[in-house]
């Protein structure tokens, strides 16, 4: 086929997209005439772009992820430094050394951690390929599965309060409470009665643990 015969053959397949030339990356844009061009995209290019659109969607959710071990703050640091929200549950713990005491920082959930990310899969592997983590947790095969942010702020209030905390597994019985005063204002948990006290529990279904904290019974109402 001569060169004339192969140019009114791309003639013939061109649609009209404006008067200047256009490179795109990762394509092939062949300016035959003022105002028509053909572009051929490479099929992998097609999965960038739907990438792209559900990333730009820039819908956030939290999602539980395995740490390998005592690689808790490392991984943080990692995530922080590709600009990935992350958040490690921690509390910090008076320990004696030789000579001094000191106070030192503990993973809330030893061997996990929670990120924020739009629900696509380049932002699935940018968190996959940072150090110290193992995985996503998956309560069912396909993809991550979100944590209800309500879940999560209210284990940021429970730890930012400073009171004395405890973890259990998942508790289930109680009634559903907010509490409407103090330090942890409109955290949601579950109240229950412990002997002669309440406690505040927040459960993190995901992970089948509970946090709990004392609380009076006039500093909650039932949700």
């Amino acid at each position: 086929m001569s060169n004339e015969q192969g140019n009114r053959q791309i003639r013939r397949r061109s649609v009209s997209v404006g008067t200047e030339p256009q490179t795109r990356q990762g394509s092939i844009t062949i300016m035959k005439e003022p105002d028509v061009v053909e572009t051929a995209v490479h099929p992998m290019d097609q999965v960038a772009v739907e990438d792209y659109r559900l990333a730009t969607n820039r819908v956030l959710n939290w999602y539980a992820v395995h740490v390998k071990s005592r690689h808790e703050f490392v991984a943080s640091s990692e995530l922080v430094r590709k600009g990935i929200e992350v958040f490690v549950p921690s509390v910090k713990k008076q320990r004696q050394w030789k000579d001094r005491k000191k106070l030192v920082e503990f993973p809330l959930f030893p061997g996990y951690a929670f990120v924020r990310v739009p629900a696509y899969p380049g932002a699935f592997v940018d968190v996959l390929k940072t150090r110290g983590i193992a995985g996503f947790i998956t309560l069912e095969p396909g993809s991550p599965t979100q944590v209800n942010s309500e879940e999560i702020d209210s284990l940021k209030l429970l730890i930012g309060s400073g009171r004395d905390i405890d973890v259990y597994p998942g508790l289930k019985e109680g009634t559903r409470v907010r509490i409407i005063r103090g330090s942890l204002i409109n955290a949601e948990g579950i109240l229950i009665r412990k002997i002669d006290e309440f406690v505040f529990v927040v459960n993190v279904e995901i992970l089948g643990r509970s946090v709990a904290v004392k609380i009076a019974p006039h500093d909650v109402n039932v949700v």
